[in-house]
């Protein structure tokens, strides 16, 4: 037979268990709040897809519109005259990162949200090499806010990379696109881009 003190102790067991796994869950969902991405720092990508020999050229001439050619670099001085060119980023316009030892042929990524005035995503081909990425973080980090410099996510380290890269600024295509029709014509971009070298 259980005496009174008998029931209250095990009671009080029940009362310390159930404690415990309240602080725990606590302490979780803390946690899981801290390690949400904030736009702040940059997102993770929302999707990545390995496309085997892709390059972001071709394939940013067929997501935009904008019909240049060459390597990424060129594409700059190419748009004189045909394009209108500007330092404000745009949904739908290319980012164009000028030549290093890193780029030998520069690189072209294309807007597809703009989060403010020095942060985007970019949809691109081949940062990571033979991957496609969708709404990845591009930050302006000129000391003049007109995207010459810029910081773009690399996902293997699921970061903000370190390494500032030179850029012309936007080429702005002859219409307006949204992120909408954007990320809805990425991968058929992306596979028509590959059907496409050579020709």
């Amino acid at each position: 037979m259980m005496t009174n003190q008998g029931k209250f102790s095990s009671g009080g067991a029940r009362v310390r268990r159930w404690g415990r796994v309240l602080a725990l869950l606590t302490t979780l969902a803390v946690a899981a709040c801290a390690s949400e991405p904030s736009y702040r720092y940059g997102p993770n990508i929302a999707e990545a897809s390995r496309h085997p020999g892709i390059t972001c050229a071709p394939f940013a001439r067929e997501l935009s519109g904008v019909r240049l050619y060459g390597d990424a670099d060129a594409w700059w001085y190419a748009a004189a005259g045909r394009y209108d060119r500007g330092s404000r980023p745009r949904e739908g316009a290319v980012l164009v990162l000028r030549r290093t030892s890193r780029l030998p042929s520069g690189h072209v990524a294309v807007v597809s949200r703009v989060l403010a005035p020095r942060q985007v995503l970019v949809i691109q081909a081949n940062w990571v090499h033979d991957e496609l990425a969708q709404d990845q973080l591009a930050v302006d980090v000129s000391p003049y806010n007109d995207w010459t410099e810029v910081r773009m996510w690399w996902p293997p380290t699921n970061t903000l990379g370190i390494r500032t890269y030179p850029a012309y600024g936007f080429i702005l295509p002859s219409r307006p696109i949204g992120h909408d029709a954007l990320r809805r014509y990425a991968l058929r971009a992306a596979d028509q881009s590959l059907a496409d070298i050579g020709r």
